[in-house]
């Protein structure tokens, strides 16, 4: 390893989340800190001089974010930081046997709210934080619990109110698309997604190595690519009732798509793509657009890595035949309740999702944060390193935006489950029939888990 009041409304499956800010007009403008104004507001950041915390991280842009500034907190606080980045489904597999065992090797820990959040909410897993925040003795009112934005905090709530992580980041997912190669050919952005397969069809030139769409096609991580094309056809996979939509006419045209843009024209080998494999082929200008999550700007705006800087797109999802909506996901950081060092971790906890991160999180490209004035900052800042484009895509998104996957205790099953039968349809197989036998597999998962 590396070295207010609380809102307790609990998020809806089928409520378009406006996260990050409904409207960003809802927040005024604010003061940010600048690199030593955490010691200067007379907060005493070193109560726990001397400490040493574990922090765990998926890997991702938010990781790398945190332990790029780490040294900051550090000097902030005199408390000693480990901190480790592990790819996201080793790190989801760590986690949930680490809590099992009851004694966690970390005291802060990233979660992702799509899959982990009912997880860790029956697990009893973390901290309650309301608590902390009231604690003036250490929570400063700089903290400002009323500037992240209520999707946020409800994307963060457990249905029995508990708030057990602060939102880190909150993921739209958009199209990338290369400018250079769509100019060549004279084609335009979609705005459908007829128009997406047509574009998709015109930019495929295999014997270039160029392929016209791409997106994950492996087992699991594929699940969010299908279901964003589902939300344009205004379905949930599955309702707060439990009721499956997961086998239906708007289900099936989903996975058509998703079959066709894969099958026909995505690169060789896309059964092993997770969000990876898909960025290095997109930054190496290997294919024509890509569907993914926001935060991947800064690689391919990176001069040291990507092939194709200047030339990206950053669009808002197109609109379906009934619906127009962005696929949501998100992550929080919270405190295993085994720690021994709880006062360290709310320090960390509150430096990781500050005003000053939130901030820096935009303008390098790593992200969107869940605090309103980090969007305004950006709005007026000189500093982005991904184009405005970018950040309009962003603000975009969230006002379309809407839960990606259902808010269920199995969601790994169900991805699993579901992800089989995607990756299944790439190679030829029937989507009506690969849905329907997804469906029956998982019904009866789904029932025993909400009923335990």
């Amino acid at each position: 390893m590396t070295n207010a009041k609380h809102r307790t409304s609990g998020i809806s499956r089928r409520a378009v989340l406006q996260a990050g800010t409904a409207a960003l007009a809802a927040f005024a403008p604010q003061e940010f800190f600048s690199p030593a104004a955490f010691a200067e507001s007379g907060f005493d950041w070193k109560r726990r001089k001397g400490e040493h915390l574990e922090v765990l991280h998926a890997l991702g842009p938010r990781g790398t974010l945190l332990q790029k500034y780490q040294k900051e907190f550090e000097d902030l606080t005199g408390i000693t930081v480990g901190s480790e980045q592990v790819p996201e489904q080793q790190q989801r597999q760590k986690v949930a046997i680490e809590f099992a065992s009851g004694n966690t090797s970390f005291d802060v820990v990233t979660l992702a709210y799509h899959v982990q959040k009912q997880l860790a909410a029956r697990g009893n897993w973390l901290v309650d934080l309301r608590d902390l925040i009231k604690d003036t003795a250490l929570t400063p009112p700089d903290f400002d619990l009323a500037d992240f934005g209520k999707g946020a905090i409800d994307y963060a709530t457990q249905k029995d109110g508990r708030l057990d992580t602060l939102p880190l980041n909150l993921d739209y997912w958009l199209i990338y698309w290369n400018k250079e190669l769509f100019a060549a050919k004279g084609v335009e952005y979609p705005k459908s997604f007829p128009e997406m397969i047509e574009a998709a069809r015109q930019l495929n030139d295999p014997k270039k190595g160029i392929a016209g769409f791409l997106s994950r096609g492996l087992k699991n991580a594929n699940v969010p690519v299908w279901t964003s094309y589902l939300l344009g056809y205004g379905v949930d996979p599955i309702d707060a009732d439990l009721t499956m939509h997961t086998d239906g006419p708007e289900a099936v045209a989903a996975a058509k798509i998703y079959q066709q843009l894969n099958k026909e024209f995505g690169p060789p080998g896309v059964t092993g793509f997770n969000w990876n494999e898909c960025q290095t082929s997109f930054m190496l200008g290997r294919a024509a657009m890509w569907i993914d999550g926001i935060g991947f700007a800064l690689p391919l705006e990176d001069k040291t890595k990507s092939r194709i800087v200047g030339k990206v797109g950053y669009g808002v999802m197109p609109p379906g035949p009934k619906a127009q909506h962005s696929a949501l996901f998100g992550d929080g950081v919270g405190i295993s309740r085994s720690s021994k060092k709880k006062e360290a971790a709310w320090l960390y906890c509150q430096w990781a999702t500050s005003k000053q991160i939130a901030q820096r999180q935009i303008e390098g490209g790593y992200g969107a944060p869940g605090r309103g004035s980090a969007y305004e900052a950006a709005q007026r800042s000189n500093n982005l390193v991904a184009p405005r484009e970018w950040l309009d895509a962003m603000t975009g998104s969230m006002k379309i935006a809407r839960a990606g996957l259902p808010d269920i205790v199995a969601v790994t099953e169900f991805r699993d489950t579901f992800g089989v039968a995607l990756t299944n349809m790439i190679t030829g197989a029937d989507p009506e029939a690969e849905l329907r036998k997804a469906t029956e597999a998982f019904r009866p998962v789904l029932v025993k888990s909400e009923k335990a």
